[in-house]
């Protein structure tokens, strides 16, 4: 039986039953805890009564915590409101609301350097309200009960900015809050234009989905305008992916549903940075230098850091070993990121590089200039990995491309 309203088994029917039973204390207070609604939090957890009262409960002191009754009528920041991309656009073939996440446009550093990351959070959370909110009214608009969204995320444009870690984080706190707080709603997430660097990319959030939106995720190809209209119909499909809609003056992008986002404006800025939080210090002395190894094990791999000084400014550059087991002037070895002078004491430095080749790679705090102050460096660096099975997906769909001569 799949758990669902009008297909239960008698042991499932009783768990319901039981799980009403339960919950007698908070149902009252929720606006809608119909059957529907109850066995979403029961086949999140495979019917298991304990966990899902666990998480249900979790669920209701998340609702009270962001006044999720109210947040429809929430309006965040200016900037959040024209910067932040996607939108609700359309709906699939069984009626299901279609959201659309644009990526590559999206300013993420300029973002959170003009709002909080909880107002960020509490505006995706605002979204998943409105795509509950527009399931109900399918559900009352087509007469059958509507409980799943569909979500496309455009990845054209997905580039190292993009993997910036407090942007990492606000992705992360979202998939762990839809699976947290809205179980069983995504019908597929669906991901197009998807680059080389996407599987890096997945690695950072897949850990924040539960096994089953997983399964959920569907890529597609170079014909992915084509593949969209099996999960849309044209005519609900904005021009720009493949269908025949537009907004009324015309443009394909459908720019009065979705928002494309595009670079913050300074004048948007409140603060030059955002607080970091480092794992390593080091003090580099006067006339010498430090240098920390990182060893790639294969080609794609992408290096992440960041780092402030104290004392002054301080040199920074990454270098590629020559020679494996011994250690080596910066001359010696090949230069990937040239060495550069930053004002990391004023304002911390981050950055990201994909890694072409396997080796060592030796990130360099440069501070021989330097014949009178010492410096402290704090720091934090990551090599991320992609995920082997998307990067297999996406070669694999490569792959298949016909050759200019077919």
């Amino acid at each position: 039986m799949s758990g669902r309203v009008g297909d239960l088994s008698p042991q499932q029917q009783e768990a319901l039953a039981r799980f009403q039973e339960n919950l007698q204390d908070l149902l009252p207070t929720l606006p809608k805890a119909d059957d529907y609604f109850l066995l979403r939090w029961l086949r999140a957890q495979n019917f298991d009564l304990q966990k899902s009262e666990d998480m249900f409960r979790k669920h209701v002191e998340f609702r009270k915590q962001l006044d999720l009754d109210n947040i429809l009528t929430w309006q965040p920041s200016e900037v959040v409101r024209l910067y932040d991309s996607g939108g609700l656009c359309g709906y699939d073939y069984e009626g299901c609301p279609t959201w659309f996440d644009i990526i590559g446009t999206l300013d993420p550093k300029g973002l959170l350097l003009s709002a909080s990351k909880q107002e960020l959070i509490r505006k995706r959370v605002k979204v998943c309200e409105l795509l509950m909110h527009e399931c109900e009214l399918q559900s009352q608009k087509l007469g059958r009960k509507i409980e799943k969204l569909l979500m496309v995320f455009d990845m054209e444009g997905l580039s190292l900015k993009h993997l910036w870690k407090p942007a990492v984080e606000v992705y992360q706190q979202f998939f762990a809050i839809l699976e947290a707080n809205y179980p069983e709603t995504v019908k597929n997430l669906i991901i197009v234009r998807a680059p080389k660097l996407f599987p890096v990319a997945f690695n950072l959030v897949k850990s924040f989905m539960g096994e089953e939106t997983r399964k959920k995720i569907v890529i597609l190809g170079d014909n992915w305008k084509q593949e969209l209209t099996k999960f849309i119909s044209p005519d609900q499909l904005p021009v720009e992916f493949g269908g025949t809609m537009t907004d009324p003056d015309g443009n394909p992008k459908c720019l009065t549903k979705i928002n494309y986002g595009g670079e913050v404006p300074r004048s948007y800025f409140l603060r030059e940075q955002v607080r970091m939080q480092y794992e390593h210090k080091v003090s580099v002395g006067r006339g010498s230098s430090q240098q920390v190894e990182n060893e790639i094990l294969f080609p794609g791999c992408v290096l992440r850091w960041q780092f402030a000084s104290d004392g002054g400014d301080i040199g920074f550059g990454i270098f590629l070993k020559t020679k494996m087991g011994e250690w080596q002037r910066a001359g010696e070895m090949t230069e990937v990121l040239p060495s550069q002078r930053y004002n990391a004491h004023l304002v911390p430095e981050d950055g990201s590089l994909t890694c072409l080749k396997p080796g060592i790679y030796v990130l360099r705090f440069d501070n021989t200039y330097s014949l009178i102050y010492a410096k402290k460096v704090s720091y934090t660096v990551e090599v991320l990995l992609p995920d082997k099975a998307s990067e297999e997906k996406l070669q694999g769909l490569t792959a298949t491309r016909p050759s200019p001569a077919q």
